[in-house]
């Protein structure tokens, strides 16, 4: 009978070990390693529900790219290489004339040059009535250089004739020649 206590006890000490073993060293790393899983499959769940979402808006990228293509033209044909601005500020005074504005003053200011774009200030002057003044800058804005408006100053005269003073500042741009060679 004590020997049959004994078998008994090493068949549930045994088979206990193996309860033990099996929750320890089986079924609780399965578990983390379920777990890891399911983090995993949701990740990419995320990810790819991220990618349908921006794929949707990718026909309206495209849309928007051919907009901003359209409206920015050909920009590096419009900041030339060469500085020649002689030949723009006579552009520009012709432009008065042919608005027939009056009281012209066309002035570079002192040039800033750095390794992408140089620029050169230009002060611009003149007299005449409100709608000349928009025509000439409507005009402005057509000329075949960049040309950015920095500040505009309309003051009418004392005598109330309907004539209007125009003070602006405006930047010219042109490429260096070396940065010219490495975008053709």
């Amino acid at each position: 009978m004590l020997f049959w206590k004994k078998q008994q006890l090493l068949v549930f000490v045994a088979a206990g070990l193996l309860v033990v073993h099996f929750i320890f060293f089986g079924s609780l790393p399965l578990r983390r390693r379920l777990e890891v899983v399911r983090q995993t499959r949701a990740a990419l769940e995320l990810a790819i529900a991220n990618t349908a979402a921006q794929q949707r808006q990718l026909p309206l990228l495209r849309e928007e790219l051919l907009t901003l293509q359209r409206v920015v033209g050909n920009y590096e044909a419009n900041v030339p290489t060469d500085r020649d601005l002689g030949i723009f500020l006579q552009q520009i005074a012709n432009l008065m004339g042919a608005h027939d504005l009056t009281e012209q003053v066309v002035a570079p200011g002192a040039e800033v040059k750095t390794d992408v774009l140089n620029r050169i200030p230009v002060s611009m002057q003149c007299k005449g009535k409100l709608t000349q003044i928009f025509e000439f800058y409507k005009q402005l804005q057509q000329l075949d250089r960049l040309v950015r408006i920095e500040s505009v100053k309309l003051t009418n005269d004392n005598d109330l004739s309907g004539q209007v003073s125009m003070h602006t500042r405006a930047v010219v741009y042109y490429r260096p020649a070396a940065e010219a060679g490495k975008t053709s």
